[in-house]
Order: structure tokens, then C-alpha cells, then sequence
């Protein structure tokens, strides 16, 4: 297969796992934060150094690609692990030993724990799982994706003594009784349903299961329940998204600075606004900055935010940004170049356009600058949308005693 071959198809740019054939034999599975960008860079002229040999000739030998789409990368990383040991494609299973691959394992004890092992352990017969997971071909990824879904699903692992799951239970506002039992339990069953791939069903239960305790005035395990049910609709998946960044190109070698901001309220309530910062890819949380919307006493996202740039940009000590990245369409994308050019900076502006599942679908603005910097403007914009919602919820919480 061959760039022209490669050009023929319309891949997204979505999240999801990609496949390549050859005639119905799957050769090989991969995952991407991007399927287009991804599946590109299967045909760089640099192939055989930064993938090697033996990806070379899969691709030399594929004559077909197809792909799968996920709502987040993270399902993307576990629905790779369950088609490569469903497939066991030969350019998968062949590049490394099946010893070195991670797996996730969920321990039959009264209360489970969730953990990860090698596959030489697995083989060893070291555990005795209620159930196995993988294989994971990328471990730092895996870790990553475990730390999203225990925000999820609060679970034990392996550093979780006696004295720990005490501590476990009050983080999550709960005692070790017969309850909270059940309630653990259910965390351990909607874990193996998402390593299964069956997110479908656990929101499904989950709704139906809140609006009985809402009916029986159990409003706090109500409320729980919700705020899973929202997670999981909104995975923040930045940190695994973080990992194609490193391979993004910018205009220099030179220090670049992007700054994305977003608005959060609940109907313009506890009205806030932020700003987050990456220099040459990186998240540099040092220089976040927080801001309450004292202008706006009604749901205005763009007066918020026309307030937010204006106080942002008379603040030239904390350096200029080389683009700005606001979360919306042209609305938002007209309010910073109105503040801009009051202060007259000429910096660019690009707006990330989201869709019901609050994903990034486009962006609008220079062509030229997205493609040089998609990936940081995304990880950028859901940085801040990240930090907007856990200011917001902060907020919120304090007025509830004032």
C-alpha cells in the first residue's frame, strides 16, 4: 500500500482504532486521538525510523484500511486491547513478547481490587482474577486511562491496605457497611462493562437506578450517580490525548504560547471564566489565571467572555500569547478579535466548535495555523474546559454556606 492508495479514503478526525488489511486478514490494530493524522503518518517517508522494519513491511503488504470511531480516546485504548486479543493480528502479537504486555486485572476478594499486571505474571498464574483485561501494549497509557476511570468509579488497587480502604470509603463519602458494599460492588460491576466496551448500558442503569433513589428521597447516592452519569458522557481524556503532542509541529523552534479560555455557569449562576496556558505543547499550569464574571447577571457566554479577554489583555506583564484559543464558533471568535483590536495586538484567534457530547468537532480560524497546531488546540481547549467546570463547581460550593 502506498500514499496514493492512502488518499482514496475520507478518515475522520475522530478518536477511534484503525485496521489494516490485507484482503479479510487483519494485520494489525492501533488506536489514535486522531484516525486521519494517524493513519497518515503510516506513510511518511521516515517510517522505518520512527516505527521500524517490521511495520514497514505490514504496510507494504496491506492493501486496505478501515477504521471504528469512539467518544474518547480512552475507549479508543480499550477497544484497541479487546479487538488485538480478539484478532490476534499478526503484527500486533508479533511485536513484542506476550509477557511484556500489561493487562488489567479485577481480584476476586470480598471487595476487589483493580490491578495491573504483566503478562508473565498473568501466565505465572500469580492471580486469581474475577476478570482479565488486555492486552495493553502501551503501559504509561494504560496508567493514565486507570486514573480517569477510578475518578469514575472509585476502586482499590494494590496499595490499599486495611487502614486504606477505611480512608477509601471516607473519600467517597461512605462507611464500610452493607450498603456501601453494594455501592462498591456496583463500581466493580460498571468497571468490566467499560473494559467490555458496554458504556451503553451502564448509562442505561445508571439513569434508572438514580431516578429510584431520587423517587425514594435518597438524594446523596442520587447525586453520586448523577455525577457519574456526567462523567461519563464528558471523559477527560486530556492526559492520554497528551501523548500525540510531542509530535506536533509549531511555527519555531523558538518558544510558542497558546492561550484557550472558556466560560462555565449553570444559567448564569456562579458566573466564571479561565484561561489556560501551553508553551511548545506543554500544559504550564503555573500560568493559569481564574476570573469571576462580575458584568453578566444572565446566561451571556460571549459578554463573559468579552469581559474575561478584556481584564486578561490589560495584564501585558504576564506575557503575549501566539495564539488564542476560545471555545465556540464565530460568535466567540468575533468578541476576541473586537477585545484584541481595542488593546490593537494582532494575534491570531481560533474557535473550537463542540458537539452534544462536548467533543471538539471543528476549529475555526487559519487553516495554515490549525494544521500546525491542532493537537495542542485541542488538548488547550479541553484544558480549559476542564478547569472552567472544576472552578465553577468550586465556586458553587462555597456560596452554598454564604
Amino acid at each position: 500500500m502506498n500514499i496514493k492508495d492512502f488518499k482514496k479514503y475520507r478518515i475522520p478526525d475522530k478518536s477511534g482504532v484503525y485496521f489494516f488489511f490485507k484482503g479479510k486478514t487483519i494485520l494489525y490494530i492501533g488506536k489514535a486521538t486522531s484516525l486521519r493524522d494517524r493513519a497518515k503518518s503510516y506513510f511518511g517517508k521516515d517510517l522505518i525510523n520512527t516505527r521500524g522494519a517490521m511495520i514497514v513491511d505490514m504496510v507494504f503488504k496491506a492493501d486496505k484500511i478501515k477504521w471504528q470511531e469512539t467518544d474518547s480516546v480512552l475507549e479508543a485504548l480499550i477497544l484497541e486491547a479487546n479487538l488485538i486479543k480478539k484478532c490476534q493480528s499478526y503484527y500486533n502479537t508479533k511485536e513484542k513478547d506476550d509477557k511484556s504486555f500489561n493487562y488489567v486485572c479485577i481480584t476476586r476478594e470480598t471487595l476487589p481490587k483493580v490491578l495491573i499486571i504483566r503478562g508473565k505474571e498473568l501466565k505465572a498464574k500469580t492471580y486469581k482474577p474475577l476478570a482479565i483485561y488486555g492486552p495493553f501494549t502501551n503501559g504509561i497509557q494504560l496508567k493514565e486511562g486507570l486514573k480517569i476511570i477510578r475518578k469514575i468509579f472509585p476502586y482499590l488497587d494494590e496499595k490499599s491496605n486495611m487502614r486504606g480502604r477505611y480512608e477509601f470509603y471516607k473519600q467517597i463519602s461512605l462507611v464500610p457497611d452493607r450498603e456501601d458494599k453494594i455501592a462498591y460492588m456496583r463500581n466493580i460491576k460498571n468497571i468490566k462493562l467499560f473494559f467490555e466496551g458496554k458504556k451503553g448500558k451502564i448509562l442505561k442503569d445508571l439513569e434508572k437506578e438514580m431516578k429510584s433513589l431520587a423517587k425514594n428521597q435518597k438524594f446523596e447516592r442520587a447525586g453520586e450517580l448523577k455525577r457519574q452519569i456526567f462523567a461519563l458522557k464528558h471523559i477527560n481524556d486530556v492526559s492520554l490525548i497528551k501523548e500525540d503532542i510531542s509530535q506536533e509541529n509549531t511555527f519555531s523552534v523558538s518558544s510558542f504560547r497558546i492561550e484557550a479560555y472558556d466560560i462555565a455557569h449553570m444559567s448564569g449562576k456562579n458566573m466564571v471564566g479561565v484561561m489556560t496556558v501551553l508553551e511548545n505543547g506543554k500544559v504550564a499550569k503555573q500560568e493559569y489565571k481564574k476570573f469571576i464574571v462580575r458584568t453578566q447577571s444572565r446566561s451571556n457566554d460571549t459578554g463573559a467572555l468579552e469581559e474575561v479577554l478584556s481584564r486578561r489583555f490589560r495584564h501585558t506583564e504576564w506575557g503575549m500569547p501566539n495564539l488564542v484559543v476560545v471555545d465556540g464558533g464565530i460568535a466567540q471568535i468575533n468578541v476576541a478579535k473586537k477585545v484584541l483590536s481595542r488593546y490593537q495586538f494582532k494575534i491570531p484567534i481560533v474557535g473550537v466548535v463542540k458537539n452534544k457530547k462536548h467533543k471538539a468537532e471543528k476549529i475555526l480560524g487559519d487553516e495554515n495555523i490549525i494544521k500546525l497546531n491542532k493537537k495542542s488546540i485541542i488538548l488547550a481547549n479541553s484544558e480549559a474546559h476542564r478547569f472552567a467546570i472544576s472552578y465553577y463547581h468550586s465556586k458553587s460550593r462555597k456560596n452554598m454556606f454564604t
